[in-house]
């Protein structure tokens, strides 16, 4: 299977990043075709001009992003890896979403149409692997947020048969080392098993 990984976090020594080594271990260890994206590494720009505002519409992305969009034609599987923070996906992950997953590379709207036909059929596979600093409990009161847009509304531009897997840490901020490796351990499965 053809795998992108897009990993965001800005420290390299983060348990974050430790996830994204497992997640990549797993990947080879099941024969995988792997990508991989690190957006602070890369130096992406997450802010979205004016200008490149004022064209959202327009099919396709800026030149400096193709890059980005082709990765996403070329994958099967999408693996995000990421801190939650304030319930949700860092900026620097929101700006890759608001950016990349525009008209002509995720979705189209035909003409007279009044929904969004997906673009990205070829992706069959979305497995997010995350930190939460709160409880499981807290994160459901607060709804959630960060699963719904992986789930809901990134999978609605993928393939209608794309399957989902949720494999997060909750209470990080109270976390003994043990419950770090048993997660760890977890992640490295989930991906030898995409």
């Amino acid at each position: 299977m053809r795998v992108l990984v897009v990993h965001c976090h800005p420290n390299p020594e983060s348990l974050v990043a430790a996830a994204k080594d497992r997640v990549l271990i797993g990947l080879a260890r099941a024969g995988h075709e792997t990508r991989i994206t690190d957006l602070y590494a890369e130096g992406f720009e997450p802010t979205m001009s004016s200008e490149e505002r004022r064209t959202h519409a327009d099919p396709g992305v800026a030149p400096e992003l193709q890059q980005y969009a082709d990765d996403l034609a070329w994958a099967e599987a999408l693996v995000l890896v990421y801190p939650t923070w304030w319930s949700g996906q860092p900026a620097m992950l929101k700006g890759w979403i608001d950016r990349v997953w525009v008209s002509g590379v995720a979705w189209e709207l035909p003409a007279g149409a009044n929904i969004l036909r997906p673009l990205l059929t070829n992706i069959r596979r979305i497995v997010v692997v995350t930190s939460h600093g709160s409880p499981k409990y807290m994160n459901a009161l607060e709804g959630e947020t960060g699963k719904r847009v992986a789930f809901r509304s990134i999978r609605a531009m993928c393939s209608k048969r794309t399957r989902t897997t949720w494999c997060a840490i909750y209470g990080l901020d109270r976390a003994d080392d043990a419950k770090r490796v048993a997660w760890l351990d977890r992640v490295e499965r989930t991906a030898a098993k995409l």
